[in-house]
């Protein structure tokens, strides 16, 4: 099975550069040609949050359109710059298919994997949450699963990565979190984005990985000295393939221009 994980898209209405920079609704169409011409194909597309740039319905309309001309089923969780009601109500049960009154949670079955979408935002607030309602509805979701391989996809790292991001805007109930996932050995990967920056650590029991942007590459600043920074860069998505070994092995692609391949 191929899955591939996009986030942070930060679409803007209009056919406005995100911060006045970033062409993301170009660079999404780019994102979704490139995933479509994929051998062997992708069978599922994970959308990990801030679909929108600045909460709109306009936004997330534009978002729906040009992720609806992907070939494979795509699926949606909330970002700190998206609105539940808004998100829901643009990519309605096809892309969203969320029956919580609350949150956006949902579980998507029939594939080799479950995959577990969780709603990690708190309106008004850049930093994620899991509360105890979420984290019951997950043990409840994971208990379900009967030890199938999972993939849980959300919007924040529940874990300090190095960057303004996650150190600063932080996680609430990380630690809740972290009890329900180290119980199940069977979450393959927990699938986030927010930080704009391809990342992988190793936390209770599974590995979280980050995928980067359509394009709003955020600067790497180990120190936390600087003021958070971006690159007007080329679009990166991961690309998740569960071999018939069933292991889960990842790999980044960038849209960069590139030549090539010539032969060794």
């Amino acid at each position: 099975m191929l899955i591939a994980h996009i986030s942070d898209l930060h679409i803007a209405a209009n056919g406005e550069n995100a911060y006045g920079q970033v062409p993301t609704a170009a660079n999404l169409s780019r994102c979704v040609d490139h995933i479509n011409q994929l051998q062997p194909a992708v069978d599922l597309v994970l959308v990990t949050g801030d679909i929108t740039y600045a909460g709109l319905a306009e936004e997330a309309k534009l978002a729906a359109e040009l992720l609806e001309k992907l070939d494979a089923p795509y699926f949606v969780i909330p970002g700190n710059h998206d609105e539940r009601a808004i998100l829901k109500a643009a990519f309605e049960v096809r892309g969203c298919p969320s029956t919580d009154g609350d949150f956006i949670n949902y579980r998507v079955d029939g594939f080799p994997l479950s995959f577990i979408a969780l709603d990690t935002t708190i309106p008004g607030e850049p930093g994620g949450e899991v509360c105890p309602e979420r984290a019951a509805w997950l043990e409840k979701q994971l208990e379900n699963a009967a030890g199938k391989p999972t993939i849980i996809f959300m919007h924040h790292p529940p874990v300090k990565c190095g960057v303004l991001e996650t150190d600063e805007d932080g996680f609430v109930g990380a630690d809740l979190l972290g009890d329900v996932v180290e119980k199940y050995p069977n979450i393959e990967r927990i699938l986030c984005g927010h930080i704009h920056l391809t990342t992988h650590v190793r936390w209770c029991g599974t590995v979280i990985s980050t995928a980067a942007s359509m394009g709003l590459q955020l600067l790497l600043d180990l120190t936390l000295k600087l003021p958070s920074s971006f690159y007007n860069d080329s679009p990166c998505y991961q690309l998740h393939y569960w071999s018939p070994d069933q292991q889960l092995i990842s790999h980044t692609v960038s849209l960069h221009h590139v030549e090539g391949p010539y032969r060794f």
